[in-house]
């Protein structure tokens, strides 16, 4: 579906907009780091125009849901704000809907692989008394930071529950402890995030006295700043327990949905593969790293792929920042480097070996090279080659002998900063071991 056109009040003519999706939208209006201010002061709307908004009506609304997403959603009270996920069967994202009942109507607000998600659940309507509408081409969605302004006429009001840990859920973030209420001092707790739901109609009267309207960035900026997970980390592997949506979009103790047992298994047996992480980026290079950069980590004397970027900012306060999904088993400790592809300033790698790279190599001598390592490496999509496929010892078999100069790359170093736990123990109760049916050594 393509995005209505944007109703808010804002100077078209100095306006950035985003691509695909978020066509229409405004990214920012060349002062991103004054509109993040603006925005954390309350003094901003952020422009969340590509936000699609749904109304799920009928008596049965609530029930329904709760049978099939991850949230308990049967006993929802009125105008209170939850989330919850579609999952695949295996317990993978493949939807993610920001919900709040009016007493009529249960709205619902998505970003992430939003015709699919609302495809499989109008399909599993059957028999109950369910309606779905999408009612984005009416009602936009806007950002605020605290309150709505008192003259905005509002038609619901999401106020995102992050980070408290919800009841029948838990945290696996470390500084939570790994169970009870959030702590006090996580940095979501600062950042009362509210999506407004407001009629176009009244979005095209409305002047916003006293308010600047901010773009996507400057509500990015705040998210990352919050370690809030939202669309740009889900991937087709993502799994709850990875980006730490147990505390605020899943009940442990409700009745069956689909991936339900896959939640569990995680939960009780073990822990998720990958972990996001929050990054402090070196800005000495003024180089920010796009969403998608590959993350870096020294492995047994080489430096090897553990992960991807998801979201960066240039933040007003901290600087450069970003969230990664990294594999689980990286150091917490540990520096990490972030690729810049097509960095500024260098040459290919062809042109330079073809130049006599000989010193430059030698000068570089001190820095880990890279390294394919099939238990660190990222999982390759389905029928992509991986280490595997390749002759043994020679990485580079892959690459046509005439290829030519390769893209030129810039390591950003970043510390990071653990969100997600790397060693959970299991929730489940411990059942001693019987050695005469259990023949695994020890």
């Amino acid at each position: 579906m393509s995005t209505p056109m944007n109703s808010l009040i804002f100077p078209r003519s100095s306006a950035v907009y985003g691509m695909d999706e978020h066509a229409g939208e405004v990214v920012h209006f060349g002062m991103p780091l004054r509109e993040q201010r603006q925005l954390a002061d309350g003094d901003a709307i952020a422009d969340l125009s590509a936000t699609r908004v749904f109304r799920f009506e009928g008596p049965d609304r609530l029930t329904w849901l709760n049978s099939l997403t991850t949230q308990k959603i049967d006993t929802l009270p009125p105008h209170a704000s939850t989330e919850t996920l579609v999952l695949s069967p295996t317990g993978h994202i493949e939807g993610w809907l920001r919900l709040v009942d009016d007493g009529e109507v249960l709205w619902a607000l998505s970003d992430v692989r939003t015709d699919e998600a609302i495809a499989f659940l109008d399909r599993m309507r059957f028999m109950m008394r369910v309606e779905i509408t999408d009612v984005s081409d009416r009602y936009q969605a806007v950002g605020f930071i605290g309150e709505p302004a008192a003259d905005l006429q509002t038609t619901v009001v999401w106020n995102d529950p992050w980070p408290q840990v919800g009841t029948g859920s838990v945290s696996y973030a470390a500084i939570d402890a790994g169970a009870g209420p959030a702590a006090s001092d996580h940095p979501g707790a600062s950042i009362d995030f509210r999506i407004a739901v407001v009629d176009r109609a009244v979005l095209r009267d409305w002047r916003h006295e006293g308010l600047e309207v901010a773009g996507r960035e400057a509500w990015d900026a705040l998210r990352v700043e919050a370690w809030r997970p939202a669309a740009p980390e889900v991937d087709h592997r993502a799994l709850v327990g990875e980006l730490d949506l147990l505390r605020t979009a899943v009940h442990l103790e409700k009745g069956c949905y689909r991936g339900q047992e896959a939640v569990a298994r995680v939960h009780n047996l073990g822990q998720p593969p990958r972990r996001i992480v929050f990054l402090h980026l070196d800005g000495s290079g003024h180089v920010v790293p796009p969403a998608g950069a590959e993350v870096r980590a020294e492995v047994r004397g080489a430096l090897r792929s553990v992960g991807h970027v998801t979201t960066s900012a240039l933040h007003w306060e901290l600087g450069p920042v970003a969230l990664a999904v990294i594999k689980r088993n990286v150091d917490p400790e540990a520096p990490l480097h972030v690729v810049v592809r097509g960095a500024e300033g260098q040459e290919p790698a062809g042109a330079a070996q073809a130049t006599g790279a000989g010193e430059a190599a030698a000068a570089s001598a001190s820095v880990p090279t890279v390294d394919t390592d099939p238990d660190t490496a990222e999982e390759a999509a389905p029928g992509a080659p991986g280490p595997e496929d390749m002759p043994a010892g020679d990485v580079d078999a892959a690459a046509p002998e005439d290829a030519g100069p390769t893209e030129p790359e810039e390591l950003v170093v970043a510390a990071q900063e653990q969100i997600v736990v790397t060693k959970r123990e299991p929730a489940g109760p411990r059942v001693p071991r019987n050695a005469a049916v259990d023949q695994r050594r020890r």
